[in-house]
Formats: C-alpha cells, structure tokens, sequence
C-alpha cells in the first residue's frame, strides 16, 4: 500500500526549460572571458556545488580572481541574475501541479521531496509555493547526499515515517533516480508530462517503468 509520494524537483514539478537560462555559457559572455576558460573551473566544481561543499558565489569569486577580473559590481550582477532566474523557473510549472498535490494530501498521502540541486536552487525551492505541500525534504546540498546514493531514499522516508516499499518515487528519470528508487524498494514512476523532443534535457522517455503523461495521472498509480 502506497503511503507517500516522494518527487524530484527540476523537469518532474517545475521546468527549467521554458525559462531564461542563466549557466556557464551566459555567464562567461558576462564576464567577458571565453566559455571554454569559465568551464575550466565551473565544470569541475558542480559535485561541489550539488553536496553543498561549494556555493555559486565561491566558484563565481574564484574564476574572477584566477582570470585577474574581479569586480564587485560584476559580481553582484552575476548573483543577482543566477538567483533572479533560478527562481523564474517556478513560474513555469504544469497548471495540474498543485491540484494533484493537493489530492494527494486530501487522500492522506504524504508528499516528500528528494532533489539535487544547489544553494542558489534550495532557496528558490524553499520560497516557491509548493513548499507547504511536503513532509519531508531532502535537498543535497543540505544533506550531501545526491541521487542516486540509496541513502537519499532511505533518509527521505525516514522523515516521512514510511517504510521505503510504501513510496512511490515520481521523477523525469534523470541521474538514474528512477533505477536507484527501484533499487531502494520504491515504486518508481516516470513524470512524462514536461518531456519534449529537441530539448537538452537530463532524460527521454524510459520504456522499462510506467509513465504519468499528466500530473493528475500520478494519483491512478496509488
């Protein structure tokens, strides 16, 4: 029996991709310097980022010292853009969302969230309005833990006092989340509803789990 709804965040309840993007490539034409120099150290520092070792204005601050471009006012641009359009995302959400999370609650489910995401993404995550709707929240640049560790779904329904085979793990499939929940003993199911062709995102359509096309589809899988 089905006792909570766990959901990663980007592409499953929001999209990052009706949106304005702000990453390394608008960045570095920000900065003035060559994409293929900012990628040098902004690459290697998103496992950093994700754990929550590292915030975006550390990074930030380290490729303008190393590129001799430092700029207080450039700086705070920078940031002040990354956070604007981190949190535009969450205006760019299906409009069945929030029904279908609140059906949820109204059925008694409990709704948990596991998401990877950055400092900048966690406070957008906590200032939007489908925060009130989870029980349970595990972001991994707070608890330095990222998908698909098991240990993220354990700890999830941990918080949510379930036991991991009474979830339902609702994702867009990125990061292997959708194998790892399976592996934790969840029901895995794939949020189809935000998936385009022709558009860079993390996953396609996974023929090997069942599927939601729509948001309100997710309550027939209970």
């Amino acid at each position: 029996m089905i006792k909570a709804v766990i959901f990663d965040m980007y592409e499953t309840l929001v999209t990052m991709f009706n949106s304005a993007y702000y990453k390394g490539k608008e960045i570095s034409e920000d900065m003035g310097i060559p994409e293929n120099t900012f990628r040098e150290i902004w690459d290697p520092s998103v496992d950093d980022r994700t754990l929550g070792i590292r915030s975006f204005e550390d990074v930030i601050t380290e490729i303008m010292n190393v590129n001799g471009i430092y700029d207080k006012e450039l700086f705070d641009t920078i940031v002040r853009k990354r956070y604007t359009l981190t949190a535009e995302a969450f205006s760019h959400k299906d409009p069945d969302i929030i029904p279908m999370l609140k059906a949820l609650k109204d059925r008694g489910i409990k709704v948990g969230l596991i998401t990877n995401c950055y400092f900048e993404e966690r406070d957008a995550i906590k200032a939007c309005d489908l925060y009130e709707f989870f029980d349970a929240v595990c972001m991994s640049c707070e608890t330095g833990i990222k998908k698909p560790d098991l240990r993220a779904y354990e700890l999830c329904a941990g918080k949510l006092g379930v036991e991991q085979n009474e979830c339902l793990f609702v994702g867009d499939g990125g990061s292997n989340e959708l194998d790892a929940a399976k592996s934790a003993g969840m029901k895995p199911l794939q949020a189809a509803w935000y998936l385009k062709d022709g558009v860079d995102q993390p996953c396609g359509r996974l023929d090997l789990f069942d599927q939601a096309d729509t948001p309100m589809n997710v309550i027939k899988f209970l």
